[in-house]
């Protein structure tokens, strides 16, 4: 008989998630933290502790996802004596990359790269440059880079990020490799409440996945150490405590006195007195905490929350908008223009001796219910400089984070709490299938 631990108001459709994937690999345990939300297969926020299986569907696309945040001895104070924070975002935004694919504007050097290049899995090896392109890019989405202020009033450097593109084409090769097809292929995705994808953890595609995917989240650390390294650099500052951790991964563990692999996707470890960095929204504060000893720490598969967890969908949020790339007068008061596709010389019937430009462009088909402009003037006033970001991660889509921890009760503990001081992160026109 199987044993759910539940924290918070409880999603049906998670909660089903969870079952089908515990049912399908025989889990007598599995855990849903008050963040939790559908996700694909597995529901993000949840936790499943197999004995003699191993997930990718589990672990999902951003392998190794986590957080970094680093402590410095700066104040808010040294930071106008960098120009001020707005001067600071700016600096950060101009030489690490966010968004879709994109390669470092910086290139790292990491002793990560070698292991790939000589990867034990040896399909791997030939996600080599990929890898040393994308070496500390944040990618777009939820993901981020934060400077926040303790109540001390020291600044803190907080990342979310995971794997990248290195760690996207591992799990699909993976997923393909289920599907009976070779590591390069195209696996094809099921719908949101897909059964789990399960290999035997000791058979030969299991250990594979699993050397493969420790090696995936060895280069997500790598890609968080890289940026907050660079972000102290620009800083001119020392880290003087570091909490590092993932929350999209797969962990060998005793539980009850016996080893399970723990499934955790969107859920960070919390043994007791194992810190964890957990951000809240753009516009919320973030924390700093530690696990607690407890039945319901156990309970819990000695897991918590990796944010605040969305209420409401990205599409919900900032609406539906079709993109279209036209030819378009360059006569600034006139709205003729043409579809890119099979554009050859036309010109504008009004304006026949003006140049015909490509633009791309934005139809919105459905209305989102967030007003962003009305969110950026609000978190002006907080005190926040936000730098990129959109409709889809503004704070009303977000669940409060004391509300989300409040409801862990004991088997945490809140170290630090960090207010958000500046937020960097991808523009809205940006879409990136490595967030989790």
């Amino acid at each position: 008989m199987s044993t759910i631990k539940t924290f918070g108001s409880v999603d049906e459709r998670s909660l089903k998630q969870l079952e089908r994937c515990m049912d399908a690999g025989d889990a007598e345990f599995g855990v849903l933290c008050a963040d939790h939300h559908p996700g694909y297969s597995q529901p993000i926020g949840g936790a499943i502790a197999y004995e003699g299986y191993i997930s990718p569907s589990g672990a999902g696309y951003d392998i190794g996802c986590g957080n970094k945040a680093a402590r410095t001895e700066l104040t808010r104070k040294d930071l106008e004596s960098l120009g001020g924070v707005e001067t600071v975002m700016r600096e950060i935004t101009s030489r690490i990359s966010f968004g879709m694919g994109v390669p470092a504007q910086e290139r790292a050097d990491h002793p990560v790269l070698d292991k790939i290049r000589n990867a034990d899995f040896a399909p791997q090896r030939a996600l080599a440059g990929l890898a040393d392109k994308q070496l500390g890019t944040v990618g777009s989405g939820n993901h981020y880079v934060n400077l926040m202020e303790d109540e001390e009033g020291r600044i803190w450097v907080g990342v979310h990020f995971g794997s990248r593109g290195f760690g996207h084409k591992t799990a699909s090769g993976f997923l393909a490799l289920a599907e009976g097809k070779r590591f390069g292929d195209r696996a094809v995705e099921g719908e949101m409440d897909s059964p789990p994808v399960l290999f035997e953890a000791g058979s030969e595609l299991g250990e594979s996945y699993i050397s493969a995917m420790e090696l995936a989240g060895e280069y997500a650390y790598a890609g968080r150490d890289v940026v907050v390294d660079k972000v102290l650099e620009i800083l001119g500052a020392e880290a003087v405590h570091e909490v590092h951790n993932h929350h999209n991964f797969a962990w060998r563990e005793e539980h009850f006195g016996r080893r399970y692999w723990v499934i955790r996707k969107g859920c960070t470890p919390a043994r007791p007195g194992q810190e964890g960095f957990v951000g809240g929204s753009m516009g919320d504060e973030s924390v700093i905490l530690e696990g607690v000893e407890s039945d319901e720490s156990e309970q819990a598969l000695l897991s918590t929350v990796h944010g605040a967890g969305r209420v409401m969908s990205r599409s919900q949020a900032a609406g539906r908008v079709r993109r279209q790339t036209v030819f378009a007068c360059s006569d600034r008061d006139c709205e003729f223009s043409v579809p890119a596709k099979g554009y050859s010389s036309q010109t504008c019937p009004d304006h026949p001796t003006a140049k015909m430009r490509k633009w791309k462009t934005e139809q919105v088909v459905r209305p989102g219910v967030v007003d962003w402009p009305a969110v950026q003037s609000s978190l002006r006033e907080q005190g926040i400089v936000l730098i990129g970001g959109g409709a889809d991660e503004a704070p009303e889509v977000y669940k409060r984070l004391p509300e989300v921890l409040a409801a862990h009760g004991d088997t945490i503990r809140v170290k630090h709490t960090l207010r958000p001081v500046g937020v960097a992160m991808a523009g809205r026109d940006l879409h990136d299938p490595y967030k989790d």
